[in-house]
């Protein structure tokens, strides 16, 4: 399996995207293209030990800031990396393409090389969510910040094939984001998505969700507009990173604290993983001809290693395939 790694995306390039992905191909046994200008990615790989790993660099020597607007950008630099990457799979010389790198120029690239597939308004991005019951699939997680009912339908759909075809749930259970968990609640989108929710037989539609219920594991696929899912990732992620720290900060006030907290690390680093994004890889984005995953910008080894863990999953699950299929039987 060879899956294209941009080795400049990310706050922590290219130290960090080359080291998870030594990482990942020594755990997974894959071939990781790294695409990114040759010499600066010569120069990190060095840092590592790579005997036995297929670590091959593509050169792209273009680089699309996290300040540029995503599409222009898109199309003014056709030699960066996120762009060679993209053609990659577009071309068959890889089979996935992961980035931390900017987000909006990753969908941008995405939509633009690599194609929708057929039926397919809006991609969405898709991500792992953890809740106490486990995790559910998450979706729009930002890809779509102006939203209409019918792609709400169309991202509930899109999910519940894949919570079918790649974690095995059958019938699984999807919900609306919202206020609460009358038909009434909600803005206009939210009300008339859950109409044509409620009547897509295709289903196993639960109705209105609230956040409570959502972390409880009350779902298996919880669907948002683009908007309230980047709104709430990134609260979620603040709030699990003030919890850990507060908790921290506590158990290291005093003497007194202290020894208690040393029986108490083992359940400590179960939570921390739980709730740490770097633990659950990459957003994928469904609807598309190829396998695209964006990685947190602020991604360290261990995310990089668990987003290329994601977009080898999805190739071995034959992810577009599956999803292609299952949308054409609609």
């Amino acid at each position: 399996m060879r899956i294209a790694l941009d080795a400049m995306g990310g706050d922590l390039a290219p130290q960090s995207p080359v080291a998870g992905a030594v990482e990942a191909a020594r755990a997974y046994g894959v071939e990781i293209l790294l695409v990114g200008p040759e010499e600066v990615v010569r120069e990190e790989v060095a840092r590592h030990d790579t005997s036995g790993l297929s670590l091959p660099i593509v050169h792209a020597p273009e680089v699309i800031a996290m300040d540029e607007h995503a599409a222009q950008a898109v199309r003014r630099k056709g030699d960066s990396s996120i762009v060679v990457g993209m053609r990659l799979v577009r071309d068959g010389q890889a089979q996935a393409f992961v980035s931390a790198g900017h987000s909006g120029a990753i969908m941008a690239a995405a939509t633009l090389i690599l194609g929708r597939l057929p039926g397919v308004e809006r991609p969405a991005l898709a991500t792992p969510f953890p809740s106490r019951k486990g995790f559910f699939l998450f979706l729009d997680a930002g890809a779509n910040t102006d939203c209409r009912p019918e792609y709400l339908l169309q991202f509930a759909r899109m999910g519940a094939i894949y919570a079918e075809k790649v974690y095995g749930l059958a019938r699984p259970r999807v919900a609306l984001l919202s206020n609460g968990e009358e038909e009434s609640k909600g803005d206009r989108l939210v009300r008339e998505a859950h109409a044509l929710l409620r009547q897509a037989s295709d289903l196993n539609f639960l109705g209105n969700i609230e956040p409570k219920d959502m972390l409880a594991g009350a779902a298996d696929v919880v669907v948002a507009d683009g908007f309230v899912g980047n709104l709430v990732m990134k609260s979620a992620e603040a709030v699990a990173e003030m919890l850990l720290g507060t908790l921290r900060q506590e158990l290291a006030r005093s003497p007194l604290t202290r020894l208690p907290a040393l029986f108490l690390i083992p359940a400590f680093r179960r939570v921390r993983a739980r709730l740490d994004y770097s633990e659950y890889g990459g957003a994928l984005l469904l609807g598309l001809r190829g396998i695209a995953i964006t990685a947190h910008g602020r991604s360290n080894p261990r995310a990089i290693r668990n987003a290329i863990r994601v977009a080898r999953e999805a190739v071995l699950q034959q992810a577009v395939e599956a999803m292609a299929g299952a949308l054409r039987n609609l």
